[in-house]
């Protein structure tokens, strides 16, 4: 697949980011109605430091890359969906942010890492299956994956997640739109799927299962803690796994075994998106109208 046909991107508070692969756009839907953009160009790890170009390691970079925009994209929305009179400064969004950020790594790991192994120690000595270093890992693992659907299922059901979730269903039409080289417009967008076989629900679930295999390197035996740290310091390799199998979905869409993997990623989107209407479709549309723009210019930049 042509790097310059994939563009993705986030949904944000009342908007959308989409980014290309030397550009990204924020755009919102403001108080008073209109359309606010934010964008800007970037450069990929992988292009300053020629390690990051190696297998497994470019995924590392990607997770890095898609945080930090992450964090940027939910900054500018903050500051762009809120009205005048409530807006405190910009570094003040930046400040909260920053902090719902660390608070909700937090929170991660303490779900999806600390919980699972907790449990998994209590029912060590009751369940036989758990005395085995891959039966250990396979409870451990159906703890992180039930609590990680538990936990969408309840977001899911709050009221501003779930306009979030619908520029999430936006986010993707809009790319599918592209994707067929249709003229991006509401009326083209409309009918397409909200549910897309490259999205970060299914990054995050592929996570969860590729956790599973790579955790067997720990000892069962090991203490807590030391079961703790070393399954936080293996995640950069996780990430590089569970990139590469995304990426080999990517280029390979009409394989059946890459439609089979990315069927659970599907259903999972069932949680995460919602049906947009048409002003959310506008908002999607028009962040990726200005990166197509950005991508454009720079290719002819290069030319």
């Amino acid at each position: 697949m042509d790097e310059r046909a994939l563009v993705g991107g986030q949904a944000v508070i009342e908007g959308v980011m989409m980014r290309g692969p030397h550009s990204f756009a924020v755009s919102v839907r403001a108080p008073d109605g209109k359309i606010k953009t934010v964008k800007d160009w970037f450069i990929k790890l992988r292009e300053k430091f020629i390690l990051f170009k190696l297998p497994l390691l470019r995924g590392v970079a990607a997770l890095i890359e898609t945080l930090i925009l992450g964090v940027k994209a939910l900054s500018y929305s903050a500051e762009l969906s809120l009205p005048e009179e409530e807006k405190k400064g910009k570094e003040s969004f930046g400040l909260a942010i920053g902090i719902s950020f660390v608070l909700a790594l937090l929170l991660g790991f303490l779900l999806f890492f600390f919980l699972p192994l907790y449990l998994t120690q209590l029912l060590k000595g009751v369940i036989p299956f758990g005395e085995t270093n891959i039966g250990f890992n396979l409870i451990d693992g159906f703890f992180r994956v039930l609590f990680f659907l538990l936990y969408l299922l309840f977001i899911s059901q709050l009221k501003d997640i779930k306009r979030i979730f619908a520029y999430h269903g936006a986010e993707h039409k809009a790319v599918f739109t592209h994707e067929k080289g249709l003229p991006l417009t509401v009326e083209n967008a409309r009918d397409k799927s909200p549910l897309h076989p490259r999205c970060g629900t299914g990054f995050l679930l592929t996570v969860m299962v590729v956790s599973i295999f790579v955790f067997t390197l720990i000892p069962k035996d090991a203490p807590f803690i030391e079961k703790l740290l070393l399954r936080f310091i293996l995640l950069p390799l996780i990430a590089g796994i569970s990139y590469e199998l995304l990426m080999f979905g990517a280029k390979h869409e009409g394989n059946l075994l890459a439609k089979l993997f990315t069927l659970p990623s599907l259903y999972l989107q069932r949680l995460t998106t919602r049906e947009p209407d048409d002003p959310q479709l506008e908002v999607a549309l028009s962040a990726l109208s200005e990166v197509l723009a950005m991508e454009k210019e720079w290719s002819e930049k290069a030319a």
